[in-house]
């Protein structure tokens, strides 16, 4: 093999040599959720589409006992015979790893709304219930979806809410000196799109909040814990070392 066909053959080795296999490929491009800078900070943003992906909000596994990790969730999903798409902590919780507010499992209520005032960012009033009816997903205010009346299919209460009917929560304020880590869930105003965001970095309320207002324009986002967030996916994952409460977990239709 001489001159051009020579140089057309080496060219294709290089490019092939290049490339990624086929299967990483095929597996970066059924991941939702994608490291994204938004406004000078580092986050992972999962877009979920409803139609695809089950969302479910779980708080013990099938031994009875509180999964305590991401982990534990994963090896749960496998053991079903399942798909993992994602999972995130899914709210705040007490010391035994048992939700703080209300929480709804395949429609079976766990635990009432939490609307008692106190301290600590749950009630750092509005906060507000995520919630799952199979395809479609939603975010609330705590007051207004309970007057709704309606058990949904899946819910976990946190707080406080970051955006509120398109607005950033009242309390929040661009000079805050308080950055963590942070997690939060948003939906867009026909509940076929869930937003699932975790910050890569630590920062500010204001800073995570105008992701979901102005970056994916939810109507509704909100927080779901600081410091304790927690994510995986297919090809991301962002384990800590402190347990976790109740779980949001996503599995393949």
């Amino acid at each position: 093999m001489r001159g051009p066909a020579l140089l057309a053959f080496l060219s294709f080795a290089l490019a092939s040599l290049a490339l990624p296999p086929a299967a990483s490929l095929a597996r970066a491009e059924a991941d939702p959720c994608r490291k994204q800078s938004v406004h000078g900070n580092r986050f992972v943003i999962c877009k979920i589409d409803m139609t695809k992906t089950a969302v479910l909000v779980r708080w013990r596994g099938n031994s009875g006992k509180p999964f305590g990790s991401l982990g534990a969730v994963e090896r749960e999903v496998v053991e079903n015979g399942q798909k993992l798409v994602f999972v995130m902590n899914g709210g705040m919780y007490h010391e035994d790893l048992s939700p703080v507010g209300y929480h709804v499992e395949n429609r079976e209520k766990f635990k009432n709304a939490n609307t008692r005032p106190g301290p600590g960012n749950f009630h750092l009033l509005p906060n507000g219930i995520f919630f799952v009816d199979g395809k479609r997903a939603g975010v609330m205010e705590t007051r207004a979806f309970l007057r709704r009346n309606k058990r949904p299919q899946f819910a976990t209460q946190s707080g406080p809410m970051l955006v509120i009917n398109g607005k950033m929560h009242p309390k929040f304020r661009h000079n805050s000196q308080s950055r963590k880590v942070r997690n939060g869930v948003g939906v867009s105003r026909d509940g076929r799109t869930a937003y699932f965001v975790l910050s890569d970095e630590p920062v500010t309320f204001y800073a995570f909040a105008k992701v979901f207002q102005r970056h994916l324009k939810t109507p509704n986002a909100l927080f779901l814990d600081g410091s304790v967030s927690q994510l995986a996916s297919r090809t991301i994952s962002r384990h800590g070392f402190r347990p976790v409460g109740p779980v949001i977990v996503g599995v393949q239709r």
